[in-house]
């Protein structure tokens, strides 16, 4: 036994000496004040708070396992109001690819219109708890992931999200792709006239931006949004919408403005914004960066939605993101 021990022992500092040793520490300030109460088409509220993160872990070869936990603090609750989330993962990556699998950070993979997916899941949900892969090539990129939001039990609903996106690149041109699906399955007592949801839609957006070395960085892109909903044994099939969808964004030093247009038909996204709901939105953002570091940074934004050319709220987020690790 005494042999055995000493040889594991020997064994483990010789495996440790050939690792790696990583690690990563997050600090994440979130304010988000929406006043949305001219349209009543979204919920009027503040998200105020700061959340921490840390993850440790090992890689040798491209290979490497991390662990940690993240911590969300909303201001004006108890420290136990939300659950500290786990954050387990493998993770190979190499210069044309990166495979995930296990609860990681949604932050830095995960960039979907927000009309598909919302940006409360980056305050609610950092995590993905599935997989993601991705494949790069000199003219573009494309990638894909699975999230299971919630495992079935006897009371709560079984739901997964299925996302793929992509670009592809010419020059100053490129051509950008996003497919989605989420599926609402009901719990395993059956509820009555519940039934399973399924939400589909994509977008096509074309585009031109500028140089990387210009002084004023934006870019230019427009194509179609569409959606598809069905409520199987109610709806005939599925309902579908189709609709404009442009963005324009621009930034000048520390300064920049961001707008985005969805007009045709109203949609249906499980986890997009509300305000996509409606036949015509336009929101602009004025966007200041305040804090350009090389671990840190800093936004102001102040949002404007245009709701069906009627309606006229707006919104301030303020968001700083402190990360650092090796």
């Amino acid at each position: 036994m005494k042999k055995s021990l000493f040889f594991l022992f020997v064994l483990s500092a010789l495996i440790g000496r050939t690792q790696n040793f990583e690690y990563q520490v997050l600090f994440e300030g979130i304010g988000d004040n929406r006043e949305y109460s001219n349209s009543n088409k979204a919920e009027s509220q503040s998200i105020l708070g700061s959340r921490g993160a840390f993850e440790i872990g090992i890689e040798k070869d491209g290979h490497r396992v991390r662990g940690g936990l993240s911590q969300l603090l909303e201001f004006g609750s108890d420290l136990d109001y939300h659950k500290p989330k786990l954050t387990l993962y493998y993770q190979y990556s190499d210069e044309s690819k990166d495979f995930l699998f296990g609860a990681f950070p949604r932050r830095g993979r995960i960039d979907f219109p927000l009309a598909m997916l919302t940006d409360t899941l980056l305050y609610f949900r950092p995590n993905i708890e599935g997989m993601f892969g991705e494949v790069r090539w000199d003219w573009g990129h494309q990638n894909g992931f699975v999230d299971w939001v919630s495992r079935q039990t006897d009371t709560i609903r079984e739901n997964f999200i299925v996302g793929f996106s992509g670009e592809i690149v010419y020059k100053n041109l490129f051509l950008q792709n996003f497919l989605l699906m989420y599926h609402d399955a009901g719990p395993a007592i059956k509820l009555q006239d519940d039934h399973v949801k399924d939400y589909l839609g994509y977008a096509l957006q074309a585009g031109i931006r500028t140089n990387e070395n210009s002084q004023i960085q934006s870019y230019i892109k427009a194509g179609i949004l569409s959606s598809m909903y069905r409520e199987r044994k109610v709806t005939d099939g599925f309902q579908n919408a189709a609709s404009l969808f442009a963005e324009a964004n621009a930034r000048y030093k520390n300064l920049g403005i961001k707008s985005v247009l969805s007009t045709g038909e109203g949609h249906k996204f499980k986890a997009g914004d509300r305000f996509y709901q409606v036949d015509s939105y336009w929101r602009t953002d004025a966007i200041w960066y305040f804090i350009n570091g090389e671990h840190v940074k800093g936004i102001f934004n102040l949002s404007f939605h245009l709701v069906d050319w009627n309606y006229l709220d707006q919104q301030q987020q303020l968001s700083i993101v402190y990360i650092f690790g090796k």
